[in-house]
């Protein structure tokens, strides 16, 4: 069977500079809907690419993400969110874009279209066997993932990949490729839409669930975010009241004793 890109068919509505606002919205929104239970049919895929994570992780190794444009900017969110939530060291989870740092904000022409530097750029990140790599692209057709995918497994580097295409070569090339198959996007071909919503919520899924098997959560708790604000500082000493049963004065004295919520409650439990 021939491959066909769904995220780059014809949207099923037409005529869109019509519509009303009202119209508009209602409409991408229903299509909006539609993206958790495509994501729900791809759990067994998912659930086997996680498990090859967190098995990395807990072996010393590193989880990088690299994509191209909105696929790219999407790993990169991911990987810097986890060091505040869960207080793990930023080099931990790497999110990598073709164009570099520029791309994040700025689309750097071509950049995708070579398919030796993304592993060129996973190069420079020392990448090795102890690593995992996960590539993402929508179309699952873009040079700088497929390229840097292919040199990872002939180097013996678990590959992974989150695309919305089925039977593509981004699919094909991964070993543990995840599908999400979104269909058609209401503007046709804009794959930031429903495709990039449910690598989103994939790239949460990943890992949010690695993290906790990691021990980074306590019972539902962040117990190990970052401090960095005014807003965190007040939600660890409310998880310090919870779980401690002590005063808001005291728990404010523990957490600036002990700088982070989970060393305040190991220390006042077992002192």
């Amino acid at each position: 069977m021939s491959f066909i890109k769904t995220t780059e068919s014809d949207s099923k509505y037409n005529h869109l500079e019509k519509m009303s606002v009202s119209e508009l919205l209602q409409n991408i929104n229903n299509e909006d809907k539609t993206v958790a239970f495509s994501v729900e049919k791809s759990l067994p895929q998912i659930e086997k690419l996680t498990e090859k994570v967190v098995e990395k992780l807990k072996d010393g190794g590193r989880l990088f993400y690299i994509g191209a444009g909105t696929s790219g900017r999407l790993g990169i969110v991911d990987a810097s969110e986890c060091p505040p939530t869960f207080g793990v060291p930023y080099n931990l989870v790497i999110g990598l874009i073709a164009g570099g740092d520029t791309a994040i904000r700025k689309a750097v022409e071509f950049a995708e279209d070579s398919e030796n530097q993304g592993w060129e750029d996973l190069q420079k990140e020392n990448i090795s066997e102890k690593d995992i790599v996960i590539g993402i692209a929508a179309s699952g057709t873009t040079p700088y993932v497929i390229g840097a995918l292919k040199k990872c497994n002939e180097n013996n580097i678990f590959t992974g990949c989150i695309t919305c295409n089925e039977g593509s070569p981004l699919a094909n090339t991964a070993k543990f490729p995840i599908v999400v198959t979104v269909g058609p996007e209401f503007v046709t071909g804009s794959s930031r839409m429903k495709a990039g919503t449910a690598q989103k919520l994939v790239l949460n899924m990943i890992s949010t669930t690695a993290m906790i098997q990691l021990g980074r959560v306590k019972g539902n708790k962040m117990v190990d975010m970052q401090l960095s604000n005014n807003k965190l500082v007040d939600r660890g000493v409310r998880m310090i009241m919870s779980e401690l049963n002590v005063s808001e004065k005291q728990a404010q004295s523990l957490l600036e004793k002990h700088k982070n919520v989970r060393n305040a409650i190991n220390n006042f439990q077992n002192g």
